[in-house]
Parts: structure tokens; sequence; C-alpha cells
């Protein structure tokens, strides 16, 4: 249907002025001489001017007109319709392509709309099962919030006891150094018995040396023999640790259960945990302090030993590493773990 813009009588006027002008009319010389108006519109007026020109092609011009004015509009007519019959066809072909364009635009648009109401399904399924995954998860939460606060009071119990056997190993550590500064006293005054026992040999006779070599070897028997007993307490605990060990291997797994099932209240527990390293860490500074300590004492100790007094270093030595290395695992075990070391250690070493 033509549009209002552009008239057929505009269009049949400017074919007019075209044909006094000596022009072949076509869609486009017309838009010139409109200056306006769309291709289609004016194709549409074009036809319908050509159609009424066919049906009047048979009516005799008008009388007074020459016949060579006649035979040469005839001409021009004849080539006007063969140019507009061209490019009839040039649009034609234009129109279907656009026609087929708009079609397939049409099928990939209702393409399109299939696809979103597939995907608007889809996405409400998807929706329906997020909605019932939070209730799923509320209820997790739930439960996870409750069994936070009762690992917070564990963890509360936990410290007690913690503070309780650190301040069992400062008892521990101080009479450990009561006894290493009696043994130093004992040493030392072994060592001053010995050497005036020495000077007293050396200035009655040298072969009274023999008795000396004796005394030594008593001592040395007699460090032989606590170091046999101190092995046999070293078997006896790494038996010990061997078994917490498998004790520990089951509680961290069922401690590593109960993560999985608490990740979302390690948060809350992070402060708590932080307080632990924290008494841990003074534990260790404390240990510290403790090992300085006893590395003045053994340097005192070197500088006055004599060949008897490196043998008790050396084995000395050898047992604080054994205590020490002893003091890490048992530090590495969970608390209730150590308390249960501790309960066993009152019990082997309360008298029978």
């Amino acid at each position: 249907m033509a549009r209002n813009g552009i008239q057929y009588s505009d269009v049949q006027h400017a074919i007019d002025q075209l044909i006094s002008r000596g022009d072949t009319p076509s869609v486009q010389r017309i838009r010139e001489v409109l200056g306006t108006g769309s291709f289609t519109t004016i194709s549409e007026h074009f036809r319908h001017w050509r159609s009424e020109r066919a049906q009047n092609r048979d009516i005799p011009p008008p009388k007074g007109v020459p016949e060579v004015i006649v035979t040469l509009a005839s001409d021009m007519w004849q080539q006007a319709q063969e140019v507009a019959n061209e490019g009839l066809a040039h649009y034609r072909e234009e129109a279907d392509r656009k026609v087929a364009d708009a079609q397939t635009q049409a099928k990939d648009a209702q393409t399109h709309a299939a696809n979103a109401a597939q995907r608007e399904s889809a996405l409400a399924e998807h929706l329906r099962h997020i909605e019932a995954r939070l209730e799923s998860l509320s209820g997790d939460l739930a439960e996870a919030t409750t069994q936070c606060a009762r690992w917070k009071a564990e963890n509360e119990h936990h410290e007690q006891q913690l503070k309780a056997a650190n301040s069992q190993l400062e008892a521990l550590a101080q009479q450990r150094n009561e006894q290493e500064e009696q043994s130093r006293i004992t040493l030392v005054q072994q060592r001053q018995a010995w050497e005036e026992k020495l000077v007293q040999e050396q200035q009655r006779n040298e072969a009274t040396e023999g008795k000396l070599m004796g005394l030594l070897d008593s001592v040395r028997q007699e460090y032989a023999e606590e170091e046999k007993a101190l092995n046999k307490r070293l078997q006896q605990l790494e038996k010990r640790l061997e078994a917490l060990g498998d004790s520990v291997k089951d509680e961290q797994k069922t401690r590593h259960q109960a993560e999985t099932r608490q990740k979302a209240a390690e948060q809350r527990l992070a402060q708590e945990k932080q307080t632990t390293q924290q008494h841990e860490e003074e534990t260790k500074r404390l240990q510290s302090e403790l090992d300085s300590v006893r590395q003045t004492l053994n340097k005192t100790q070197r500088e006055h030993e004599t060949l008897t007094k490196r043998q008790s270093e050396q084995w000395q030595n050898e047992l604080w590493q054994s205590v020490q290395a002893l003091q890490r695992q048992v530090s590495s075990l969970p608390d209730s773990l150590r308390a249960q070391v501790r309960r066993e250690d009152k019990n082997e070493n309360a008298p029978r």
C-alpha cells in the first residue's frame, strides 16, 4: 500500500516533466525530480502509471498532433517500458531478497523465543533446586552452630588442661634444674675428692695409680648402669608413644571428619586456636630460656671437667636430647593424650 507522503498525481507530474525534457522515466529519475519519497511508493505509482498508459495505448492521439511527434512519443514510451521493466525486475529481486531475509529473521526470532522459553523453564527448575538446597543448608547451619558451641566449650576445657599442664611442666623444669644443680655439685665434689686422692697417691707412690683407675672404672660402671636404665626407660616411652600415636591417628581421623562437617564454623574457632597457639609459643619461649640456662651451665661445667666430667657431659647431653625429643613429641599430642601421659608418668614414679 502506498504511503500518504507521495501521491500518484505527484509521480504523474514528475513523469510528464521527464518526458517533456526527453528523458526516459524511471524510479530513480522520478525521485530525483520529486526530491523525496521511498522507492517502494514511487515504484507502485510508476507501475500504476504504466498500467494506465498501456490501457490508453489504442486511444488515438488528439487531432492536430503531428505524426512525427506521435511516433517519437510511441518510441519513447516503448523505451520507457523496457527500462521500467528492467528496473522493476531489479526491484522485485531486491524485494524478494528482503522478504526472504525478513522470513529468515522471523524464523530466527521464533527460534530465540523458543530457546528463551526453554532457558526460562530450566532457570525456574534450577531455582527450585536452589531453594531446596538453601533449606537443607539452613538445617546444616543450625546443626553446625550447635556443634560449634559444644566444641567451643571443649576448647575452653582443653585450654584449662593446657594451663595445668604448663604449670606441671614448669614444676618439672624447676625440679630438673635442682637435680642438675645437685648432680653438678656432686660431680664437683667427686672431682675434688678424686684430685685429692690422686695428689696423695702421687705423693706416696705411683703404684697407687691402680686404685684410682679402679675408682674411675667404678664410676664408669655406675654411669653405664644408669645409661642402661635410661635406655630401658626410653624404650618403654617409645612403646607408649607408639600406642599414643595410634590413638592420635584415630583422634585425628575423627577430628578430620568433624572439621569437614564444620567448615562453616572454622572462622569462629580461629580465635580460640590463636589463643592456644599463643600458649604453645609461650611454652616454647620458656623452653628456650630453659635451654639457654642449661647451655650456660654446660659451658661452666666444660671449663672444669676432666675425662670423667667429659663422659658425664656426653651422657647428660644424650639424656637431654632424648628428653627434648620426648617433650616435642608430647607437646605435639592433643591435650587429652598429654594428660594421659602425665598420669601414666605419675603412676610409674609413685612409690610402690
